[in-house]
């Protein structure tokens, strides 16, 4: 499937860790960063799919699953630590679901938002795949 797990470095220190995000480790430049939060844990978001944008998920505080699919398999995968991101490129289908409490995304994606580059019903996504 075509995404990856990146580990940020992170320092560790008594008084708090951190993690660091830099050019180095993501491999597009950023051209948009927004936040998903205050999520009820019933909800889903995502569903969909992109064209060509690419983007990192991670969950800066709580935790998420991110249910992926690419027409041929499906991938369930648990997002719970900050220093931790999900790459997914482009032409996989996402579904984000089981938020905790106080879970909070970051998303950096590769691309501004362009509705052209999204694909919204699975039927379509699956038909652009072939």
């Amino acid at each position: 499937m075509n995404i990856d797990l990146i580990n940020f470095p992170k320092v560790e220190n008594i008084l708090g860790n951190i993690a660091v995000i830099e050019n180095a480790t993501i491999p597009f430049e950023i051209k948009r960063v927004y936040y998903l939060y205050d999520i009820p844990s019933s909800s889903k978001r995502g569903g969909h799919s992109h064209k060509k944008l690419q983007q990192i998920l991670i969950a800066i505080s709580g935790s998420f699953d991110v249910v992926l699919k690419d027409g041929e398999t499906v991938s369930t995968i648990t997002l719970n630590k900050p220093d931790k991101g999900l790459l997914i490129k482009n032409n996989i289908w996402r579904e984000l679901e089981n938020f905790s409490s106080g879970a909070v995304c970051l998303v950096l994606a590769s691309e501004v938002f362009d509705e052209e580059d999204y694909i919204r019903d699975y039927s379509e996504f699956l038909e652009f795949k072939k």
